[in-house]
């Protein structure tokens, strides 16, 4: 038995978030507050702008009104609890609250992997088939794609709980992150982790190593279908729309996959955690922003939702 372990089983875990940082703890804290504000402010604003707006009520804007409320879920599993423990002496957190909190953080990850590589088809079929591209898309196939990844998602991260849960946990109970994550509580574990490390790295694989593959031959062949366009102004507006989605991609899968590709060891979880900050905190505020910033479609939207607010304040 490892030194520092004992025969008890561990019935909480200790959070110990950015306690190293003592005296950036109001700077964090405030960073952090601010920041999840925003994401929820933006991606529940862009799923009203979406949900309102009849012009937006196509195959493109349902993924990402999915992708709005996904971020939102996604953030809001994790960033509560960790500012709450700012300002608190006991960092503690049960070992059902920690192995739950995993359980929906993971899920809602798993099914972003499948629901960014469901986009890039969106985009594909959109660019590449454009006659075809309401038939194909119909609004039955997009409803079935959407129920898909969420089923998807839900089932690889319930066969890592279960696996998670075979584990025996007899101390420390400390976890240097922020919320509970996998390499973490396999590091503190006590009983042997090949099997669910494999696991881990099975899933990592076919939910993120497939996702990019399957954004990356659909892409590989918008490229090929934008460069053969005659129109300057055609080819700018899908480079326009690809690009967005490729930033994203690239953000969310880069991170994702540098903390759950490599084995956990005591070496290398606080690069995991810097890692974490990004794709947890970091990318569902700018997923909005992204998708927003270089879109017509969704100014033209804001604009129009604009002209009511102001003839309903007139009335």
């Amino acid at each position: 038995m490892p030194v520092g372990r004992n025969n008890a089983t561990v019935t909480k875990f200790i959070l110990l978030g950015f306690s190293d940082f003592p005296k950036l703890k109001i700077i964090l804290f405030l960073a952090f507050l601010g920041t999840y504000i925003l994401t929820v402010t933006w991606n529940l604003g862009l799923l009203i702008l979406i949900r309102i707006d009849a012009c937006l009520h196509t195959p493109m804007y349902f993924f990402l009104s999915n992708l709005s409320f996904l971020d939102f879920c996604y953030v809001s599993s994790i960033t509560p609890k960790m500012l709450s423990y700012f300002f608190q002496k006991s960092k503690s957190i049960s070992f059902m609250g920690c192995t739950l909190q995993y359980f929906f953080f993971s899920s809602l990850g798993l099914t972003e992997c499948c629901l960014l590589a469901a986009m890039a088809y969106d985009r594909y079929v959109a660019i590449c088939n454009p006659l075809l591209y309401t038939a194909i898309m119909s609004p039955t196939l997009c409803v079935q794609m959407v129920v898909g990844v969420y089923i998807t998602g839900l089932f690889g991260s319930l066969i890592q709980l279960c696996a998670l849960l075979q584990l025996n946990f007899c101390g420390p109970n400390m976890i240097n992150h922020f919320f509970c994550d996998l390499p973490q509580l396999l590091v503190l574990s006590c009983s042997e982790t090949f099997f669910l490390q494999v696991i881990k790295f099975v899933i990592a694989v076919i939910f993120g190593v497939a996702s990019v593959l399957i954004v990356t031959v659909s892409y590989g062949s918008i490229v090929a279908t934008i460069l053969k366009m005659s129109s300057v102004e055609g080819r700018s507006k899908a480079f326009n729309t690809c690009a967005s989605h490729l930033v994203a991609v690239t953000l969310f899968f880069g991170s994702g996959l540098f903390v759950y590709m490599h084995p956990s060891s005591g070496h290398s979880l606080g690069y995991d955690r810097m890692a974490s900050v990004f794709y947890t905190v970091v990318i569902p505020m700018l997923n909005p922003l992204i998708y927003s910033l270089r879109n017509k479609e969704i100014k033209d939207a804001l604009k129009r939702c604009k002209k009511r607010v102001l003839s309903l304040c007139h009335h």
